[in-house]
């Protein structure tokens, strides 16, 4: 062998050794991975927190996602992740995984042997599995109202508790488009969480709070509530996924995994380990004390847990080996506790996180309107909600037959953040309305038996079979109603049964469609009481026709030609009966309202029977606002445009699309030449009638007895034949010096001020002066010009804003024709087809208006604002001749007839659960300060409110009615904020007295109670009429 040959053996030999290990020997062993680190003091600690974020519907419907069907269009399957999430952490005890969304859980529990199920309450006993947030979904933060968000939760928290004995102490808000007050007090605090994590902010917030350490702070949402409402936010420095630095470990991921054995290429330990701590140090950089979180997982990963697992069980044990941090399997709330055990004082926040952008020209503003319909849906079937629980529990709660529960569930599952929303494919959108639909349907039935039970004479409280049949008109809104449109010859009369679901006595007009203009309507007294008819517009006619064919696939039987209006007076928790017949009208109190055109009338006009008067100019245009007994007078007028949706075709190719609003200028809609106003006047309402152009008709209604102006549209098709996508808002324009300012409700429960092109905690630079100045309102908007307050509620989630002084504005409909690139990779382009013809989507809504002195406005915000929640239940039978008071009751209320709740307290949950026990919500509607009577503490007597029962236990609970409220506050963190203590002076109710049973309610205050009755009486000693 020569000297060459030799040297190249050699050279050979040396490689082999490094390839083959220590020595050249090159020996795979088993690795015992030392995974059980815990926290240690003096060292960084990595919080490893592995993690599935878990959409119930997004581009796929909840239950494509749940079983792995539709994976062309993204490749899910939950059903995956939680099979193999059980095995994986049985390998290692020292393995962790946190889960959120009950509906999916719940859907997996179902199918589980009893053998499984015990092994996962070991799991969950153990702290390896963890339920947090615990709703039914992660709910959004816009456009939900707070008693669905209050709902879901608790639907979800009960289950935990029922089936496992726990109670999540975290909330988990990682992916909701910007955060709200609401959410940090009262599903957050009132709930009893300790801390709440999320991700989405303003990129400007973010940068700023990066260089100053504030991405974990305290947040103190409530102003009312002050600091005993406090909760510790930690804010996602990047995201809610693993590190910068490659950590993603899903079976078909990229990263690059650890390789660890010697006899393989590619040994990469230490870059691995170098890369891990890279991240850490980076993270931890930007945020305070020795603890940080790496979020682990993300949207639908561990469908094979052991791919992560395995990957993060050798990061741990080469990390720690390492030695310059410490990384350990964690939780978040073994990460809080960590924090707070450093005894850091934080950061305070206060108010919310909207609006939410992602860069100079993606303000997430836009789906705070995306899919008005589908929003209003959601808001109708919530108010039905609380009434059809109501009625359950009048009746008793049935084993066998129709319940609210379906209901339930799907508007749980409407509450997600890619649902109420409108930020999902349309056929998701459509599965969500699909699941309203029927949820509805069983509660309907359930109304019906309850009302049958109810107003038939000796029914007792399990009653089941009534044989007086109610129907019901959810398409009221489109003039669809079969049961009004019966013939009502040879005798024949309509039943009309109205349901007040509200704690106090309440007075409204009804309208309901009939055929005929020789109608009368008694009371049950039998006496004729004041009505008016008024003529369907042919706006109305024609919404009706289309659509009730769309819907339910045939044409309406009949058109009927008038409205009938009249006054309905109904007793809290309780019914009243009206009747509706042919016959011959008295003069003086039923009359067929007066038509005029105003192209008859070159003048001014004034429509208005009461105190309330609205000013019409010579062109038809809103003019002046007055009311008689507040002697307020405005002028103001009030006008359409809409807004050029950008289509992503410049320097920037941000679109307007379902997520977010950008505008790339605004045109206004003129109104000059169009058809003169139809007004129609009554002893009851006038309405004007206006075509304000094609696609858009407008009724504004002032009722005599109210001193409100009601404005309903009718909105499109939007067109789009120009090729441009359009997002339509009405604005109300008044003189008023607002400075900037206005108020938006934080989901519908606390008000927030906003101030124009500002931002209290940051400094911001203006990049769309539109879009980043809109709100999502729930409630409602109003400015305040020190003498007066202008005020704006709506019947659904819309956005809005004020973009000048004097000025509000809301979105009503958006139709866009480009993506917005945040995934959901579909237009905003909703349409109806009829008979294989396809056209843009209509909208028919109502907002309110009402202008008071300084101070007054939160009145009628407040308890208007709750009878828009929860409007009068309707219900209809026929009546054939004899006498309805023979064989029913007319009129029933379920409290003391002589009680009604404070007015400054709304009844919010009256509900039986499956065990038999009762769960009742009281909530005061008011902020401290907001008005100067109603602001005041007020309290209920459960004595009267439950006149004929006798309570024998009554537990006051969390929020979410999972845990004693006592136990809870106990328990509860008290978190550190930087700064002087705040004055501030906050009140609570006291302890609820056993043997009083008088609830206190301090300003804000939510009470929560489960109510065991001793017995439930056979029925309750009705009025009989």
């Amino acid at each position: 062998m020569g000297p060459v040959r030799l040297a190249l053996l050699l050279l050979l030999l040396a490689a082999a050794a490094v390839v083959l290990g220590p020595g050249g020997g090159g020996e795979a062993v088993y690795i015992p991975y030392n995974t059980s680190a815990g926290v240690v003091n003096g060292k960084l600690n990595v919080h490893v927190v592995p993690h599935t974020h878990d959409d119930v519907g997004w581009l796929k419907t909840v239950d494509q996602y749940y079983v792995g069907s539709n994976n062309s269009i993204q490749n899910a399957c939950v059903q995956n992740v939680l099979d193999s999430l059980v095995p994986a952490l049985l390998k290692d005890e020292n393995r962790k995984f946190i889960y959120v969304e009950q509906a999916f859980f719940q859907r997996w529990w179902r199918q589980q042997s009893d053998m499984i199920k015990d092994t996962v309450k070991g799991l969950v006993s153990s702290g390896r599995l963890e339920f947090i947030n615990g709703g039914m979904c992660m709910h959004d933060e816009a456009t939900v109202h707070y008693i669905d968000m209050i709902d879901q939760t608790t639907l979800g928290h009960r289950f935990i508790k029922e089936e496992f004995g726990q109670i999540p102490r975290i909330g988990w808000q990682i992916d909701p488009f910007g955060h709200s007050a609401v959410q940090a007090y009262l599903l957050g605090a009132e709930v009893g969480f300790d801390a709440l994590y999320f991700f989405r902010i303003d990129y400007q917030d973010r940068d700023t709070r990066n260089g100053t350490k504030e991405l974990e702070v305290v947040w103190r949402g409530s102003k009312t509530f002050g600091s005993s409402a406090d909760i510790f936010a930690g804010i996602f420095p990047k995201n809610y996924e693993p590190p910068p630095g490659e950590f993603y470990f899903e079976v078909d991921d990229t990263s690059p995994v650890v390789q660890d054995d010697p006899l393989l290429f590619d040994y990469n330990v230490e870059q691995r380990v170098n890369d891990f701590v890279a991240a850490a140090l980076a993270q931890a950089n930007v945020t305070r004390t020795n603890h940080i979180m790496f979020t682990m997982g993300t949207d639908f990963k561990y469908q094979y847990a052991e791919s992560w697992f395995r990957q993060m069980d050798k990061l741990i044990h080469y990390v720690n080996k390492d030695g310059r941090v410490n990384a350990l399997y964690s939780t978040p709330s073994i990460y809080t506790d960590a924090k707070f055990s450093t005894n850091e004082p934080w950061p305070l926040k206060t108010n919310d996180f909207f609006p939410y952008a992602d860069n100079p020209n993606a303000y997430w503003t836009g789906y705070f309107t995306s899919r008005p319909a589908l929003k209003r849906y959601v808001r109708m079937m919530s108010g039905y909600y609380l009434a059809a629980r109501q009625l359950e529990f009048f009746i008793g709660r049935s084993k066998s037959g129709s319940t609210t529960d379906s209901l339930g569930d799907a508007l749980a599952l409407a509450q997600h953040h890619d649902a109420v929303t409108g930020t999902e494919k349309q056929h998701v959108a459509n599965d969500y309305a699909k699941r309203l639909s029927i949820g509805y349907k069983k509660a309907e039935e359930l109304v019906s038996t309850s009302l049958g039970c109810l107003s038939e004479s000796g029914s007792n409280s399990r009653c089941s079979s009534p044989t007086t049949k109610f129907g019901q008109c959810p398409l009221l809104n489109i003039t669809y109603c079969p049961p009004s449109e019966m013939n009502l010859s040879q005798g024949k009369s309509l039943v009309v049964l109205v349901y007040n679901s509200l704690g106090w006595k309440r007075e409204d007009v009804l309208r309901i469609p009939v055929m005929s203009d020789s109608i009368v309507v008694h009371d049950s007294e039998g006496r004729e009481i004041e009505s008016q008819l008024l003529p369907i517009a042919n706006a109305s006619s024609h919404l009706r026709d289309r659509h009730v064919k769309a819907y339910l696939g045939t044409s309406p039987a009949a058109s009927p030609k008038f409205w009938v209006a009249f006054p309905a007076s109904v007793a809290p928790l309780g019914f009243s009966t009206y009747f509706i017949s042919i016959g011959k009208r008295s003069a003086s109190i039923s009359s067929t309202s007066t038509l005029n055109s105003q192209g008859s009338e070159s003048r001014n006009l004034q429509v208005g029977q009461g105190r309330l008067k609205l000013q019409y100019d010579a062109a038809g245009a809103l003019s002046q606002y007055s009311d008689s007994k507040t002697q307020v007078e405005a002028n103001f007028e009030q006008k359409y445009k809409y807004y050029l949706g950008q289509d992503g075709s410049g320097d920037d190719p941000q679109a307007s699309g379902a997520y977010i609003f950008r505008p790339k200028g605004v045109v206004p809609i003129k109104t000059d030449g169009q058809v003169p106003p139809t007004i129609l006047r009554g002893p009851i309402l006038d309405e004007v009638h206006q075509q304000i152009n094609p696609w858009i008709y407008q009724i504004t209604r002032v009722y005599k007895g109210k001193d409100y102006v009601e404005t309903e549209f009718i909105v499109g098709p939007i067109p789009v034949d120009d090729e441009n996508g359009k997002e339509l808002s009405t604005e109300i324009i008044t003189s008023m010096a607002t400075n900037k300012t206005f108020y938006t409700d934080s989901s519908g429960r606390d008000f927030i001020k906003r101030v124009r092109d500002y931002r209290s905690e940051w400094k911001i630079e203006v990049n769309q002066p539109v879009a980043g100045n809109y709100y999502p309102i729930n409630l409602g908007i109003y400015v305040e010009d020190g003498s007066k307050e202008l005020s704006i509620l709506v019947d659904r989630s819309v956005g809005g804003s004020s973009i000048k002084d004097g000025q509000i504005e809301l979105m009503l409909h958006r139709r866009l024709l480009n993506d917005d690139g945040r995934g959901v990779a579909e237009a905003l382009d909703e349409k109806v087809c009829l008979d294989d013809q396809c056209e843009g989507l209509v909208i028919e809504g109502k907002y309110y208006l009402k202008i008071d002195p300084q101070g007054d406005g939160a009145r009628w915000r407040r308890t208007f604002g709750q009878e828009l929640y929860s409007p009068l239940l309707l219900a209809f039978a026929e009546k054939d001749g004899g006498n309805w008071g023979n064989s029913h009751v007319s009129s029933f209320s379920a409290m003391d007839p002589t009680y009604s709740l404070p007015e400054n307290v709304a009844l919010l949950t009256l509900e039986e659960l499956e065990d038999g026990s009762v769960l009742l919500r009281l909530a005061h509607l008011y902020e401290a300060g907001e008005h100067k009577d109603l602001s005041a503490p007020a309290s209920v007597d459960l004595k009267r409110v439950f006149p004929d029962k006798k309570i024998g236990k009554i537990i006051e609970t969390s929020l979410s009615a999972n845990q004693e409220r006592a136990a809870m506050e106990k328990k509860r963190l008290k978190w550190k904020v930087a700064g002087p203590p705040p004055k501030e002076n906050v009140v609570r109710g006291g302890p609820l007295d056993p043997s009083k049973l008088v609830v206190e309610l301090a300003p804000m205050e939510i009470r929560t109670f489960v109510i065991n009755f001793d017995h439930r009486l056979a029925a309750h000693p009705m009025s009989n009429s």
